[in-house]
Order: structure tokens, then sequence, then C-alpha cells
């Protein structure tokens, strides 16, 4: 099953500096959630629309595409102990339910 790749949109502007560069990342969605262990550790469902993802226990962790696309900063930031901790790079996730999403759609914590 291919993963579904979410990160923080606060993030992804920080990184990409314009939100035109976002897709570079190559994650499918980006949300306005606090995605650190704490907040979303594994196994935590969230609703995106109609559908359920849940999330898993695949690292979605920086390299060197991120990298060459966002800087060394960049990637040194996301991989840091406290990158890590709140999962700057973002989470992957499988889906429980599928559902339409669109832009704009409520991102909630189930």
């Amino acid at each position: 099953m291919t993963p579904i790749a979410l990160m923080n949109s606060w993030v992804a502007d920080l990184v990409a500096q314009s939100k035109d560069r976002w897709p570079l990342a190559g994650d499918q969605l980006f949300v306005d959630l606090e995605l650190s262990k704490a907040n979303v550790p594994l196994g935590t469902r969230i609703s995106v629309g109609s559908g359920i993802l849940e999330a898993t226990n695949q690292p979605h962790t920086g390299c060197k595409k991120f990298a060459a696309r966002f800087g060394v900063d960049a990637l040194k930031l996301i991989s840091s102990p406290i990158g890590l901790e709140l999962q700057l790079r973002g989470i992957n996730l499988k889906v429980v339910q599928g559902g339409k999403i669109k832009p704009g759609d409520a991102v909630k914590i189930l």
C-alpha cells in the first residue's frame, strides 16, 4: 500500500519560501495541524474531507532531494532531534476509509 504523505503547511511555507514551491516537497497533503509525536502518535486517525487516514510507523524523513530543493539548513532543521520529535518533515498515513478530499476541507484528529 502506498502511503499518503502529510506535511504541516507552516513548515512547508518556511522551507519552501513560497506556496508555489510546496509541491517540491513531494507530499500529497499540506495541513494546518501540529504533527508532533505527542499530538499525532502512531495509530492516530485523522479525518480529511470524508476520508479517514491513520498515522503509520513508516518514517517520513528528509533526503538528498529535499536538501537539493530547499537547502542543507532546511534538512538540518527537520532532521534535528527537536525536528524529529515535532515531525517537521511530516508523517505517512494509510487510508482507513476512502473519501473525497478537496482544498480547504476540515482536518480533525479523531
